[in-house]
């Protein structure tokens, strides 16, 4: 059951009654990491094939224990640079996995959140995260963890 909201004189000031059954801090917990991959040493088809990217990431998602319910992968036109990269994007049941490659320069981006609401799900996010760094083959890692939805 979600808190009760009450409304207490002017309409920006919120109060809220949270019940003995619902702990209103806990239902933004999570986890939010990232990770920029410089020199990828992968398959180009990783980089340049969205298709062949989305089923990586769809693997990646449920060998890490999350569900997948929606999906978009999309590849960009190439450009005087070079080829197109590919945004991925898996919407999960706990939050998302978003993918950017950027083949010119063999480097992806990868941004992983997982809720926590109803249990602790840091670790199938950082099974997810070194799924995809792995596929990657990157020769440098930047990675950076953010916890969220802490009030205070």
């Amino acid at each position: 059951m979600p808190p009760t909201v009450l409304e207490h004189g002017k309409a920006s000031q919120r109060h809220i009654a949270v019940n003995s059954k619902w702990n209103y801090s806990q239902t933004m917990q999570g986890l939010h990491l990232t990770a920029d991959l410089h020199d990828c040493r992968c398959e180009a088809r990783w980089l340049l094939d969205a298709a062949a990217l989305g089923e990586a990431c769809l693997d990646a998602v449920r060998a890490a224990g999350l569900q997948p319910v929606g999906q978009l992968f999309h590849t960009f036109p190439a450009t005087g640079h070079g080829p197109g990269g590919i945004t991925a994007t898996v919407l999960l049941a706990e939050s998302h996995l978003c993918v950017h490659t950027w083949p010119e320069q063999r480097a992806v981006t990868l941004d992983v959140y997982v809720c926590n609401f109803g249990g602790d799900r840091s670790a199938r996010a950082r099974a997810l995260l070194e799924a995809m760094v792995a596929l990657f083959r990157s020769g440098h890692v930047e990675r950076r963890a953010l916890q969220r939805g802490h009030i205070g």
